[in-house]
């Protein structure tokens, strides 16, 4: 088994300026840093002795046959970036319930990445990890997000 203990952030100024979109013609500077609050990430083998090969458990429990069907667009797109078909177990929990503000979905996003790397014996740099997590949620998922979350988390 593998545990990912990923911490949030909390943001002091510039806030808005760290979107790409903004700061490549602007520029931005943003201060944040990390808290002693985080999201634990466990993976695992799932035997073949189940009907499922996925199975995710966050405030919701969902198993699904591929990574396709799964209904977290997060655990859904890590999967597929990383080529993850086998079977495999994914728990979150948290020390901070969602939307607080604090970047706690882009550090389930890198905690996931973590820890799908190193169950598979890879191990990644704070960079791209953060790299990573930035292409799942802007590009695959298509969330409209900066980049000053993932870089702290990493």
């Amino acid at each position: 088994m593998i545990i990912s203990r990923t911490p949030v952030r909390v943001s002091f100024l510039g806030g808005g300026t760290d979107y790409p979109e903004y700061f490549m013609q602007e520029g931005g500077y943003t201060l944040s840093a990390t808290i002693d609050k985080y999201c634990y990430i466990t993976v695992q083998e799932l035997r073949n002795f189940f009907d499922y090969k996925l199975r995710v458990s966050y405030s919701r429990l969902e198993l699904a046959r591929e990574a396709g069907e799964v209904a977290h667009p997060s655990v859904r797109e890590c999967l597929r970036h990383l080529g993850i078909e086998k079977g495999v177990e994914i728990h979150c929990m948290t020390d901070l319930p969602a939307r607080t503000g604090l970047g706690s979905s882009s550090a389930f996003t890198v905690g996931l990445l973590n820890a799908l790397y190193a169950w598979q014996g890879k191990f990644t740099s704070p960079q791209q990890l953060a790299e990573e997590a930035v292409h799942v949620e802007r590009k695959r998922i298509k969330e409209r997000v900066g980049l000053q979350d993932q870089y702290a988390c990493a």
